[in-house]
């Protein structure tokens, strides 16, 4: 009789309590950076900042993306942070703010850090030629004519300068009209069946190149991962290791990284394409369909990492902060603004990308050089980059905020396939700016 009536009086006490924990890990802020007090106290509209989550809404919808997360920093404060749609292509899972993401070209921006760190320790320079790390880049050929079955090749004029790989200007013949029979000479080389980033430079250092380094900027990866390698060599440690131990683990990203550990695979999200159907289906790949697992057999700096929001938000403020966050500085503040200014100036005439005649290029984002020309809000100097599936940001360092969007979605650019989201994205975040 006592035990029973003791267990009533201690079951109520003790639901509660279980209560309370719960509510207090709910209210714990996902994102790793102080929360804003308000909206508004922060030069933000709470009305107009509804239109974002209105829009999302309506963009991860049953006939949309399967989910997103997006989330502005001001000022290093969190202004807002939102998941929207599904997790999963069943639409049985809602998104979470803590779901992760393959990141894809957003990797771009950490491997530069690492090599913009070297530098700062005096162990490389940007205009050192590649070679001087990887002997095998020495003596490059390009290609001058001909066909990938008789090439035509005559030595090439210039060296190819870390600066180069930064800005995808090293004459690698990776695509576009009028290379066609150099970058089938590329496509044999199998460079992504690489065991290792050795292996993937020594490949890659064999194959002829299409233009002169510095004369044409070609958007690509394969640059990045032979800077990746030249990480490795000049540093003595794996690439893995070396972002691990210089970047991730001292800005806490701890969910950063070229996988996923086992307990953590299930908050990878699905990743889609669309089928030809007009319906979204699971992507083909290895990492899609085991969500978690290595992108390549070697870490790859051109597109390898996972994340979060919360991780790459602090990336993005330890930038927009000078280089420092939390007491760890992880570049020097002169160092940023060299990272976020346009190196195709002086190389380029125009000192544009492929993309856009209002963009520049910094080392490892774009750099927005004419608001009107790009065609979305924003401001100029505007540094960012974006991912393969759909993964989107920026940082504004004249309005002091950073916007990121997370999708995991690649693209097609046929007609039937689900509208980019970077514009309006981009215009709903400024749209929401007060005076």
């Amino acid at each position: 009789m006592f035990q029973a009536t003791h267990g009533r009086r201690v079951w109520p006490l003790l639901m509660a309590a279980l209560m309370a924990v719960h509510t207090a890990r709910a209210q714990d802020p996902v994102v790793d950076l102080p929360s804003a007090a308000s909206a508004a106290a922060e030069g933000f509209s709470p009305v107009r900042l509804q239109r974002l989550d209105d829009s999302l809404e309506r963009a991860t919808g049953p006939e949309g993306y399967l989910g997103a997360v997006a989330l502005i920093v001001r000022d290093g404060k969190v202004i807002t942070v939102q998941a929207h749609g599904s997790h999963d292509l069943a639409r049985s899972r809602p998104m979470t703010e803590d779901a992760i993401f393959r990141i894809y070209s957003m990797t771009k921006p950490i491997t530069s850090v690492a090599v913009l760190q070297l530098m700062e320790q005096g162990k490389l320079g940007l205009d050192d030629p590649v070679s001087r790390y990887l002997p095998a880049f020495k003596h490059m050929q390009r290609f001058a004519g001909g066909t990938a079955d008789k090439p035509v090749l005559v030595p090439a004029q210039r060296p190819i300068t870390l600066r180069q790989l930064l800005t995808h200007t090293a004459g690698f013949a990776t695509g576009g009209e009028g290379f066609e029979e150099a970058t089938r000479l590329l496509e044999r080389a199998d460079l992504h069946d690489s065991p290792d980033l050795a292996t993937f430079a020594s490949r890659l250092a064999a194959v002829p190149l299409a233009t002169e380094p510095g004369t044409r900027f070609k958007y690509d990866g394969t640059g990045i991962e032979v800077l990746a390698r030249v990480v490795e060599v000049v540093s003595g440690e794996s690439f893995e290791a070396y972002v691990r131990g210089h970047i991730l683990a001292p800005l806490r990203m701890r969910d950063t990284g070229f996988s996923v550990p086992e307990a953590a695979r299930g908050r990878v999200v699905d990743l889609t394409r669309m089928g030809a159907d007009g319906r979204l289906g699971l992507d083909d790949s290895r990492s899609a369909r085991q969500p978690g697992v290595s992108l390549n057999a070697y870490p790859s700096g051109a597109g390898g990492l996972y994340s979060t929001i919360s991780d790459y938000a602090r990336f993005c403020q330890m930038l927009l902060a000078g280089g420092a966050l939390d007491d760890q500085r992880i570049l020097g503040r002169k160092t940023v603004d060299l990272m976020m200014m346009n190196h195709l100036q002086g190389q380029l005439d125009p000192p544009v990308t492929e993309f856009s005649r209002a963009e520049g290029f910094g080392l490892g984002g774009s750099v927005i050089l004419d608001v009107a020309g790009r065609g979305r809000l924003g401001s100029v100097g505007a540094f960012g980059w974006s991912g393969a599936a759909s993964t989107y940001f920026t940082i504004d360092r004249q309005e002091r905020l950073i916007a990121i969007l997370l999708l995991q979605h690649l693209p097609d650019g046929q007609a039937h396939d689900l509208p980019r989201l970077a514009t309006p994205f981009y215009n709903l975040v400024y749209q929401a700016l007060e005076p």
